[in-house]
């Protein structure tokens, strides 16, 4: 990630009567959101989710916001509000209660419920759950909350407006001005209205449609469209998106309860999501549509749909199982239609067009959001975005949620309405902004990485073990054993070089032995006797053999020992 602020200092003391705000994720990245807010001495966390890796994070599973921030001061957390039940948002809720179990969680039911599942996985018990809906005002320690009811991509999402001595926060979470939203629901620009004319401080608002011109296109504007693939796929469709997509999941059940085709899902967090949904209402299943994904293997083809995990080419899910033809009970035919009704979130291109071809070599239609309207964005696009900022009239703004070029976007939508230069804040992980007087200002920065979820292991993984994955990824890997005399320094046995990664033929590496012999001679009779820096002088050698002979630069293991 580019650093915005590169020369910025540890932060001063915060001034008394004045609110702290410490992103330590979502700034400057699409994922891993969570602010801190400080205030007489006390903490209030919005958001705590989880960075999905790439491709340039071998082997990790999740990355995580670092709590090494607040690590100390976990008991001043007075709460930690969730806004929505997205894992980007949740997700490293677990991790977080960890480290103290006590801290009361708030959300909405629908939010908390998710949270719940996560939190009975990872085996924390009896944690304390405040259920909020929208219109609620409740007050943690120094920090008076109220709930305001926002539409996005899931159900039940919610603003926050946070009142303190300093003045008032208006977080927005995610949000869109969804004005026919499938359940009704409309983000609550009243309540944005009200607290306008209350006052509104600070302004932290959703970035990541800044970039996009006019309004996002309604949810329901998909339905005619899956209506058309159901009408015209005469085999299996499988509908690929993310598992916690309820109002998505929804379109796909009244699509094939109208084609007259039975549902089942695939997937495991497919299954617990919806499970969780159908259970408190949110999704409306028609008796007798959805079945066990390995029955509906049993009906006609033209029969099934199929609602599966993996539109991000995930190596693991199960779309990407049956791309790879691996799946244990999915096997694709022609006649098969594919849909994946998702965005496609920055990093994960290569993923997903692999998997996309993947599918299409199997022969399958695929249909994507590149040739076809089966996505809709969960995100305030840029005539939203300045509808907001003229109804809410913010004193200061702090875009969020975004990658550098989305929040430096939403700053532009922000000042061309009227809110001063000055009082537009472009920030990142760490940045630390505080309110005093009325005036936000940027007074240091923190220190603040990614935390590496790698199998069971947390934080153990660092950058330095990561770029060694890389490089063995991507560079391959020698590894040279010498064994010499330990009184003499003489060779006895080697050099041994073996390669994996872009030259498996260790005869190709016969020419570097004599060198090899040479240097490590060379350096005993300058009286070199440490097997260390004798390793050293091979890794030089092999080095800068195989940069000029392979122009590589792959990971180099020399191995000294002494007979």
């Amino acid at each position: 990630m580019s650093h915005i602020h590169p020369e910025l200092s540890a932060p001063r003391a915060l001034p008394k009567g004045g609110l702290r705000v410490i992103p330590l994720g979502g700034l400057g990245e699409i994922g891993r959101n969570m602010t801190v807010f400080e205030y007489d001495d006390r903490l209030l966390i919005v958001d705590c989710g989880v960075l999905f890796p790439d491709e340039h994070h071998p082997g990790v599973d999740l990355i995580l916001p670092d709590f090494d921030v607040i690590r100390d001061r976990l008991d001043k957390v007075e709460a930690l509000v969730l806004t929505h039940g997205h894992e980007d948002h949740i997700g490293a809720t677990p991790f977080l209660l960890r480290e103290r179990q006590d801290i009361p969680l708030v959300g909405s039911e629908l939010t908390l419920a998710l949270v719940g599942s996560k939190l009975r996985e990872h085996r924390l018990k009896n944690t304390i759950q405040n259920v909020v809906s929208e219109g609620d005002r409740i007050a943690f320690g120094p920090f008076d909350l109220e709930f305001v009811a926002v539409n996005h991509s899931i159900p039940d999402a919610l603003a926050v407006a946070i009142r303190t001595g300093a003045g008032m926060v208006l977080h927005t979470g995610d949000f869109k001005m969804d004005q026919l939203p499938l359940d009704g629901r409309v983000t609550d620009l009243r309540a944005f209205a009200r607290l306008g004319e209350e006052g509104v401080d600070l302004f932290l608002t959703d970035s990541t449609n800044a970039e996009v011109p006019g309004f996002t296109t309604a949810e329901k504007e998909i339905s005619p469209v899956l209506d058309r693939v159901f009408h015209n796929s005469e085999g299996r469709i499988i509908v690929a998106c993310f598992a916690s997509h309820i109002h998505r999941v929804q379109q796909i059940m009244d699509a094939a309860a109208e084609h007259g085709r039975k549902v089942g899902y695939v997937g495991r967090s497919m299954v617990r999501n919806m499970a969780i949904a159908q259970d408190l209402g949110y999704l409306k299943v028609p008796p007798g549509l959805l079945i066990d994904a390995k029955a509906l293997a049993d009906l006609p083809s033209d029969q099934q749909v199929l609602i599966s995990t993996g539109s991000q080419g995930e190596p693991l899910s199960a779309l990407a199982r049956i791309a790879q033809r691996n799946h244990n009970f999915v096997t694709l035919d022609p006649q098969d239609t594919v849909v994946l009704a998702s965005s496609l979130i920055p990093g994960n291109e290569n993923a997903v067009f692999r998997v996309i071809n993947g599918l299409s070599r199997l022969g399958a239609t695929v249909v994507h959001s590149g040739n076809a309207l089966v996505h809709v964005s969960g995100h305030a696009s840029a005539g939203e975005l300045l509808y907001c900022y003229n109804i809410v009239k913010p004193r200061n703004v702090l875009p969020v949620h975004g990658e550098v070029r989305h929040m430096r976007a939403n700053a532009e939508l922000a000042r061309a309405t009227g809110v001063p230069a000055e009082r537009v804040l472009i920030a990142e992980d760490g940045v630390v902004v505080d309110l005093v007087d009325g005036l936000a200002k940027i007074a240091g920065k923190v220190d603040c990485g990614y935390v590496f979820v790698d199998g069971s292991s947390v934080g153990d993984l660092t950058e330095s073990l990561l770029k060694d994955r890389r490089i063995l990824g991507e560079e391959g890997f020698i590894s040279v054993i010498v064994v010499v005399d330990s009184q003499t320094g003489k060779i006895v046995s080697g050099p041994d070089v073996h390669a994996r990664g872009f030259a498996e033929d260790d005869e190709a590496f016969t020419e570097i032995k004599d060198p090899i012999v040479q240097a490590i001679n060379k350096a005993v009779s300058e009286g070199v006797e440490d097997t260390y820096q004798l390793q050293q002088t091979v890794r030089r050698v092999v080095g800068r053999w195989v940069s000029s002979t392979h122009r590589r630069k792959p990971m180099i293991v020399p191995v000294v020992i002494e007979a």
